[in-house]
């Protein structure tokens, strides 16, 4: 009787994926050519996407050609030839994923939608407006807020066209690593420090094996990136204000900070800065203490340049941290005195708290903060409304602190006549990359640094003196990063003993990982968001809401979620994981066919 069950299981399955074509047979041919099944007189759509997501994208086509389209896939082999593709226009629609690192809805939609965000392509000012309203709402008044911003996102004006909410899954090798230390965060980038051997003797001679699909790097500055390539790499590298919990609470621990505390008005952000972290350097190949206090100097330079879009050439981060007006040091004890938000306790007392010697003096000097005395450094943020998810994007990346001395004396450029092909800025790849332009003066204030890479891997050396004999001290002394674009050969890398960490499994390769002894799967929701990002110039698209919606109405989700197997869920915009707004997209042959036939009446 089990077996007859399991058959009819795989059967209904089997039906369910077979309603869209998953294997890809779209060769060289179909990349430059339109489906040859269908009417000349059918409006074209280019698709682009990477080749790491060919499954969605033929599952796209398939959906727009049952609806009247016709097709061209451009489909490129890596991040940045798609990225220059996406710059150069040569699209209609883009296959494109945004992960919300930061547990809170104001990134999930700032950086992405807004008319100055980093990694806009739109402008709207109404989206703006309600963006911009989200922010200064606590969770229970912002709900109806996203509602009306997805309103105007998806439906009204149908600027981009969701597909799927992932989940969150890798794979460990249990042989090898003691799968109790390795975290599985919902928003934030893996913290390598925790994990550890279950063979401990083994933390100083082994490395600890990872991987990521893209191996060229954007940039090691981490105000300079926000992608797939630096943003583990980055959150390992630099220590910041505060962290996230696995469950995207933000918290302290592990942080540059003791304590935090907001004062009443909910607009005041006070930090108590720890007194035992020092920047990495490397020398001779080694990871070595450069003696240089992470501080409060360095806090502020790090934090004001992360908000200066003018600060570097091609800022990627700065509309992250536009809600900060202020960041000082505190000197003057007295300031502490007064209350937190939404409490009797002042802000003095709060950030004492758990402390074995409480705050006699403030000191502006780094070098004359001794905590065990009571000698302590505080920063005070002041943000230009209040605006409490400014903690979350203090927790991202990009707010990593670097070292003001270091990054001024490499930064001698003049930001407005930059010449890429001259200047050398802190955090170039270059300067890491092996070869003639090696010249690593990367300063880290996180628990590794990276000492070298290559076109096949890059190789992360412990800080010596970060957080030394505390629970937060990395355990294993190397991490080499694999780059494996591929997240097939990642799984048969992870089978074979080749890495021992495969962050992302896809969700269809569940079962492998599952049924593989040595191989441990461990699953958890995220807040990664697939959807397709339309043309916002120079495409009939760009100037045809009739035409975006077409698209829109022929978004199938069900059969995505078929394909996954159910293991995706329904998305409406990149907010859907983190706000429960009440919209869903539901396609419509009908709607489709009417927004064609408006679209070609104006033609």
């Amino acid at each position: 009787m089990k077996k007859s069950l399991l058959a009819i299981l795989v059967a209904v399955v089997l039906v369910l994926a077979g309603c869209v074509n998953t294997k890809s047979d779209v060769s060289d041919k179909a990349n430059d050519k339109t489906d040859s099944k269908t009417d000349q007189s059918d409006v074209v759509m280019e698709l682009l996407g990477m080749s790491t997501g060919e499954a969605d994208m033929n599952i796209v086509r398939d959906q727009l050609i049952k609806n009247g389209f016709q097709v061209k896939l451009n489909i490129q082999p890596d991040y940045g030839s798609f990225t220059a593709q996406k710059d150069a226009g040569n699209y209609d629609l883009a296959l494109s994923s945004w992960t919300t690192v930061t547990g809170n809805p104001d990134y999930a939609v700032r950086s992405l939608f807004k008319s100055d965000g980093d990694n806009s392509i739109m402008s709207d000012e109404e989206i703006d407006k309600l963006i911009d309203q989200a922010s200064t709402e606590t969770a229970d008044q912002y709900t109806d807020t996203y509602n009306q911003l997805e309103q105007r996102l998806v439906f009204d004006k149908a600027y981009i066209a969701p597909l799927y909410n992932s989940f969150k899954a890798q794979g460990v090798n249990k042989e090898v690593l003691n799968v109790d230390t390795v975290r599985l965060a919902k928003s934030r980038a893996i913290a390598w420090e925790s994990i550890d051997f279950v063979d401990t003797a083994k933390r100083a001679t082994d490395p600890l094996i990872v991987q990521q699909a893209i191996g060229t790097l954007t940039s090691l500055d981490p105000i300079k990136g926000n992608d797939g390539s630096i943003n583990t790499l980055n959150t390992n590298m630099y220590v910041r204000l505060v962290n996230l919990t696995d469950d995207d609470v933000v918290v302290s621990d592990g942080s540059l900070s003791i304590n935090h505390a907001i004062a009443e008005g909910n607009q005041d952000y006070y930090f108590l800065l720890r007194d035992d972290i020092n920047f990495a350097a490397i020398t001779d190949g080694k990871a070595v203490d450069s003696g240089e206090r992470v501080g409060a100097d360095d806090v502020v330079f790090s934090l004001n340049r992360a908000k200066d879009k003018d600060s570097v050439p091609d800022h990627r981060t700065y509309s992250l941290h536009e809600s900060m007006q202020e960041i000082e040091v505190v000197t003057d004890l007295s300031e502490l005195e007064v209350k937190q938000s939404g409490s009797d306790v002042t802000v003095k007392e709060a950030l004492e708290n758990g402390l074995e010697s409480k705050i006699t003096e403030l000191v502006e000097d780094k070098t004359a903060a001794d905590n065990a005395t009571g000698k302590y450094q505080v920063v005070k943020i002041t943000t230009v409304n209040p605006f409490p998810q400014v903690l979350n994007y203090l927790a991202h990346q990009s707010a990593g602190i670097v070292s003001k001395k270091q990054v001024e004396s490499i930064n001698t450029y003049d930001v407005a006549s930059f010449d890429v092909n001259k200047d050398i800025p802190y955090g170039d790849q270059n300067t890491v990359t092996e070869g003639d332009k090696y010249n690593n003066t990367l300063y880290a204030s996180g628990p590794y640094i990276l000492s070298h890479k290559n076109d096949y891997e890059a190789v992360f050396l412990k800080n010596p003196a970060y957080m030394p004999g505390t629970e937060n001290e990395a355990k294993i002394s190397n991490v080499t990063v694999r780059f494996i674009q591929d997240a097939d050969s990642s799984l048969a890398a992870l089978r074979n003993g080749e890495i021992h960490l495969f962050n992302g499994v896809p969700e269809t390769k569940y079962d492998l990982v599952e049924n593989e002894s040595k191989l441990f799967l461990q699953k958890s929701d995220s807040n990664a968001v697939t959807y397709l990002l339309f043309n916002t110039k120079n495409r009939e698209v760009s100037n045809s809401e009739d035409l975006r919606k077409a698209v829109l109405y022929s978004i199938n989700q069900d059969e995505v979620l078929n394909y996954y197997q159910g293991n995706k869920k329904k998305a409406v915009s990149t907010v859907s994981p983190l706000v429960d707004t009440g919209n869903e997209l539901v396609s419509d042959a009908a709607k489709v066919q009417e927004f064609l036939d408006a679209y070609k009446s104006t033609k």
